[in-house]
């Protein structure tokens, strides 16, 4: 795979991520909650994680909109810090 498949790919998955937990990251961004450059970071982030497989799994079960992410994700706590600005 590419290093821009990569991210690609990543990028698609840390969004599915937000979306399942009940977030919207294009409105997290446009509010000024979350920086392009933070969204940025996050995607680096989870192209490090070992755990894709988990991941797609975890996201098949579907849409969770007050769950956490998995302890497995490294965007956990950065998606736990957005749901609490929401409330």
């Amino acid at each position: 795979m590419t290093a821009e498949a990569d991210l690609k790919t990543h990028a698609e998955l840390f969004d599915r991520m937000a979306c399942a937990v009940g977030l919207d990251l294009e409105e997290e961004a446009v509010s000024g909650t979350l920086r392009f450059d933070e969204i940025a970071e996050a995607v680096l982030r989870c192209t490090r994680c070992g755990g894709v497989g988990a991941c797609r799994k975890w996201l098949a079960d579907g849409v969770r909109p007050s769950a956490a992410a998995p302890d497995f994700c490294r965007n956990r706590d950065l998606l736990g810090y957005l749901s609490e600005q929401q409330a």
